[in-house]
């Protein structure tokens, strides 16, 4: 075997790892970490450049899918997952991650990003300040589950995350407790990840230029060493979330959303 191609490997089974605990811990999908350490890594393997970032966003979702099952079950455990939020949610997410795949060639317009970025920078505010909703607030009905439910989707699928970092957000601002909005979000991001995967390997399939090993725009070596690291780490992760203290968990979700949101914004300005 090459040995670039070993080195690549230890590679992602390392970036699997990190990403699988990080899942855990906060119930998002690890995409924050991934798609710009996979867009660094396809560039290093010298695969066709204008398609590096479909590339990583399209891994990166398929790599949640064994991640989120690895989380799921030890957050099911704690009982920290709300079903009935997950299947009212369920019919929007997949509209949106499957329409937001297979618009894989057209990445998100500025004022999508400037949107989501100053969401991202709302959300970590609230969370790192406790900014309470009020008692009264619910969950919405079904056509407002299903909205969130498909702006989650669709975002997600556009920049490659699990979702943890739009639908824990909402889920605490319907006044769900943090630690059942994480175990909540870890199910959430299992049809996300399934959506949006199934969207870019479709509008991949056409795609010439694209690597040997990939199906559609799924990159199948990184896939299974990041998924194999990222089963390995995310039952850690899960089983911290339910040891460290609330305000611990909020302010280490609070700064993973100002890094997302940063990098978020530094790209639109260098863009």
């Amino acid at each position: 075997m090459d040995i670039f191609l070993v080195l690549f490997l230890a590679f992602y089974f390392g970036l699997g790892l990190a990403a699988g605990f990080m899942a855990g811990l906060l119930g998002v999908g690890g995409g924050l970490l991934m798609v710009p350490a996979l867009s660094w890594a396809f560039a290093q393997q010298s695969f066709t450049p204008e398609y590096n970032i479909h590339l990583a966003l399209a891994t990166s979702l398929a790599v949640i899918i064994p991640t989120s099952l690895s989380s799921l079950r030890t957050h099911h455990a704690h009982g920290a997952v709300d079903w009935l939020t997950v299947r009212r949610i369920l019919p929007g997410i997949l509209i949106g991650t499957l329409v937001g795949g297979l618009a894989a060639a057209k990445l998100p317009d500025a004022s999508l990003k400037i949107f989501f970025t100053l969401f991202l920078f709302y959300a970590a505010t609230q969370m790192l300040l406790g900014f309470k909703p009020p008692a009264s607030r619910q969950m919405p009905g079904n056509a407002g589950m299903t909205l969130a439910g498909t702006l989650i989707g669709v975002i997600s699928s556009w920049v490659g995350i699990g979702g943890g970092t739009l639908s824990v957000p909402f889920l605490t601002w319907c006044n769900a407790g943090l630690r059942q909005a994480i175990g909540t979000s870890s199910a959430i991001g299992l049809p996300i990840a399934l959506g949006g995967s199934v969207g870019y390997m479709i509008s991949g399939l056409a795609i010439s230029g694209l690597p040997s090993a990939s199906f559609g725009f799924v990159y199948l070596p990184a896939l299974l060493a990041i998924a194999l690291g990222s089963w390995l780490t995310a039952p850690f992760g899960a089983r911290a979330t339910h040891r460290l203290p609330v305000l611990q968990v909020k302010r280490i979700f609070a700064g993973l959303l100002y890094v997302l949101a940063v990098r978020m914004a530094y790209s639109l300005w260098a863009g």
